[in-house]
Parts: structure tokens; C-alpha cells; sequence
């Protein structure tokens, strides 16, 4: 069975549905480790409740390059075939990138290539699109760019609010998330360039 190697910096909603839906047997895989850069993450607790694996490696204060050798040591040793990003604050250095290279997996609260970064909720209620939603993308060198495997729309209602939009938009991830993980794990896709094709 496919491994999964889980990074949160938060409560891990994302992970937490992605666990639901392994016990649900809607995706094929076993979560091998969640780790966080925060100790204080309420995602590693409900890890632990889990029965899972579940560490803290705290980034404060270290250079980018050492603590990602750490957290890609780590993940090499509870053998992980596939990395979900599941609220992961922290930018991931080239090497570690290149070291698991088209095996990272992110979620986006946005239609990229709209809306990279933080608040991009706020940031397409701002610019008033009629439709926002959630990407699921391989990670690459550039923040929130790498090719897309899935993605959602959620229409955007006149009287939404960030919180609003916010909330049916991670209803949709929830789904979406492990959608796409099972068509990595699958190996049921090709890239062509920047294009994920799905077979």
C-alpha cells in the first residue's frame, strides 16, 4: 500500500478529511507520518488520537536548507511514496523540492494560476471574480505554480463574506484533495510540459 507523508503547520482539516477518507475506503493509501514545524499544531494531536505517527519539528530559528534536510531525512525514514502539503506554512527549499521531485503534492484555495499566496480568498473577493475555488497541484520551485492535477470551482455570491467564501471553498477541498492523491498514487496521469493528463 501507497504511503503518505503528511506536513501541517495548523489544525489539519485537510489532513484529517484525508485520513476520513482512508478509513472511509475511498483512498487507497496509508498515512505513514503527519509532521508539523509547529509543536503546538492541534493537527499532530488529532494525529495522535488517530493512532497515527506524529511529530514536531520545529522550524524556528533554523535555516531553510538545514531544517529541510531534516524533514526530508524524516520523511525518507518512514518511507513515504507521496508528500501532502495540508496547510504547510512554510516555503520548501529547491533541494528538498528536487529530492522528491513530482512526489509533493499541494492544495490551493484559488483557481490557479489565480491567487497565489495567503488570503486568496480575500484576494478574489477583492477583485470581484464570479467563480473561486481550490487547486490541487504538484509542488515545483515557484510559490503555488507547479502543474494542476484537479480543480474546483465555487461560485462567489454577492453577499460573501471571506469566512463564507472560505468555508464552501474547503468543503470542496476536503473532496478534491484525495480525488487527486488517488490519481497520483494510481500513476493514472502523464505530464506533458506544464499539463497533467488524466487517463
Amino acid at each position: 500500500m501507497k504511503r503518505l507523508g503528511i506536513l501541517i503547520s495548523g489544525r489539519g482539516s485537510n489532513f484529517e478529511a484525508i485520513a476520513d477518507h482512508i478509513a472511509a475506503g475511498t483512498l487507497d493509501a496509508e498515512i505513514a507520518v503527519v509532521i508539523s514545524n509547529r509543536e503546538t499544531a492541534p493537527g499532530l494531536e488529532a494525529a495522535r488520537r488517530r493512532g497515527l505517527t506524529a511529530i514536531a519539528i520545529p522550524s524556528r530559528g533554523l535555516d531553510r536548507e538545514v531544517y529541510d534536510r531534516r524533514l526530508a531525512d524524516e520523511l525518507e525514514k518512514h518511507q513515504v511514496d507521496v508528500i501532502c502539503l495540508a496547510g504547510f506554512m512554510r516555503l520548501l527549499s529547491a533541494g528538498f523540492i528536487r529530492r522528491f521531485a513530482n512526489r509533493i503534492l499541494n492544495i490551493h484555495p484559488s483557481l490557479l494560476p489565480a491567487f497565489p499566496g495567503l488570503d486568496a480568498q480575500r484576494q478574489a473577493l477583492e477583485h470581484g471574480v464570479k467563480l473561486a475555488g481550490c487547486t490541487v497541484h504538484f509542488v515545483d520551485e515557484d510559490l503555488d505554480a507547479g502543474p494542476i492535477v484537479l480543480q474546483a470551482a465555487v461560485a462567489v455570491r454577492d453577499d460573501d463574506t471571506v469566512e463564507t467564501l472560505s468555508a464552501r471553498i474547503l468543503a470542496e477541498e476536503h473532496r478534491l484533495y484525495s480525488e487527486a492523491i488517488a490519481i497520483v498514487l494510481s500513476g493514472r496521469y502523464s505530464l506533458d510540459g506544464r499539463r497533467v493528463l488524466l487517463r
